[in-house]
């Protein structure tokens, strides 16, 4: 059922859409003037509102405006028995969804309340997509050490140096990235990942800069790169250190001009991104043997943000513990498990080589091979 707000200051209008809107199983709430219509929008919340133009004390232009100010997201269609070509653009300027004119056409009027209810919805539902994304790379912990990189962050955030994120596996070098992005001037656009380690030598420079047509047997078509991609906004290079040297070379001139060239291409490409990069290796030990440029780790290591494994931020085990119980719980579908003060205690005891991944993994283990209540004999049965 939608809810609508008819807002006009015609008796007759009101009435006969309600009776029209009632019969098709929406939800009507009236209102006779531009003042009640705002205070019916914040107290209703209606899905969509359809305002009259002309009405007195406060024309419909200006309820928009009004609407627009503090609900921002629901669709406001304008109708009018006065109304011009030179009417509807202003509405539309001023943010309606649509114009309809009097006498309302009855089919017209359903289709447009059907595709406003369907933008309504996506709208919503893109929103909670983005909102289950943001929680998905939210930093858990209050501990010293997490505070830090918690602080480093904030500082640098705001700023397009580049940063080089490291730590052991499993830290959560990728939620820092996250965060970097979200935090900065470039969080509308794309945040673009590439995991260096994940793809064959010969593929990296694809990968990264794309390729023209023909440039290779399988290139069946031109492809942008990850540098392409990304222009406008971050590019996050997970696990550096394991990119080819030949890559590395490329990737430092991309950074020293800010210009790409496709495989098998020869025009410049000019890129705009923030360059993230992360790795679990120490890179000066790797520039020592020869594997990682040194050139191009003075490039990435303006900033360096070293994540703390979790054998160092023991005390945020019973904060993430319980965060991971609600999340594996809901994702499995079932009543959400507690966990006593002593397995918690156990839990904190062990070593955790594989840092928050594996502390995650045992939990989500202990959910399903565990009780309702999780014990410490739970943990050293299943750890």
């Amino acid at each position: 059922m939608t809810k609508i707000l008819v807002i006009d200051d015609e008796r007759s209008i009101r009435n006969s859409m309600k009776d029209i809107l009632q019969y098709e199983g929406h939800e009507i709430v009236l209102a006779e003037n531009g003042m009640e219509g705002l205070v019916a929008v914040k107290s209703e919340k209606p899905d969509i509102v359809f305002c009259d133009i002309k009405m007195p004390k406060m024309e419909g232009i200006e309820v928009l405006e009004r609407i627009k100010e503090f609900s921002a997201d629901t669709p406001v269609i304008m109708i009018s028995g006065h109304g011009t070509i030179d009417t509807a653009i202003e509405a539309i300027k001023k943010g309606a969804y649509d114009f309809i004119e009097k006498p309302l056409d009855l089919n017209r009027l359903l289709i447009t309340i059907k595709n406003a209810t369907d933008k309504h919805l996506l709208i919503h539902e893109t929103k909670t997509l983005k909102n289950k994304v943001s929680k998905r790379y939210e930093m858990i912990g209050q501990s010293d050490a997490l505070n830090r990189v918690r602080s480093i962050i904030e500082k640098v955030a705001a700023s397009d140096a580049r940063v080089l994120v490291t730590g052991p596996n499993g830290c959560g070098k990728e939620l820092v990235a996250h965060q970097l992005h979200e935090l900065s001037h470039r969080k509308e656009s794309t945040f673009v990942e590439v995991n260096c380690a994940a793809i064959p030598s010969e593929l990296i420079e694809s990968e990264l800069f794309g390729h023209e047509k023909g440039s290779f047997t399988s290139a069946i078509k031109q492809k942008k790169g990850k540098f392409e991609l990304a222009t406008g906004g971050t590019l996050f290079l997970d696990e550096i250190g394991d990119m080819s040297l030949s890559a590395q070379a490329k990737v430092l001139r991309a950074l020293q001009e800010q210009k790409i060239t496709r495989v098998g291409g020869d025009a410049d490409i000019n890129v705009d991104v923030r360059v993230i990069a992360a790795t679990n290796k120490n890179l000066k030990e790797e520039i020592k043997r020869g594997n990682f440029r040194e050139d191009l780790y003075h490039r990435l290591s303006v900033i360096i943000i070293d994540v703390p494994p979790l054998n160092q931020r023991l005390e945020d085990i019973e904060i993430l513990v319980p965060h991971f119980l609600t999340d594996i719980c809901t994702e499995m579908g079932i009543a959400p498990k507690n966990i006593t003060a002593d397995a918690i205690d156990a839990l904190k005891e062990c070593e955790w080589t594989g840092n928050i991944r594996e502390l995650r993994n045992v939990v989500e283990r202990l959910v399903i091979l565990g009780g309702n209540t999780i014990t410490r004999e739970d943990v050293k049965m299943y750890r």
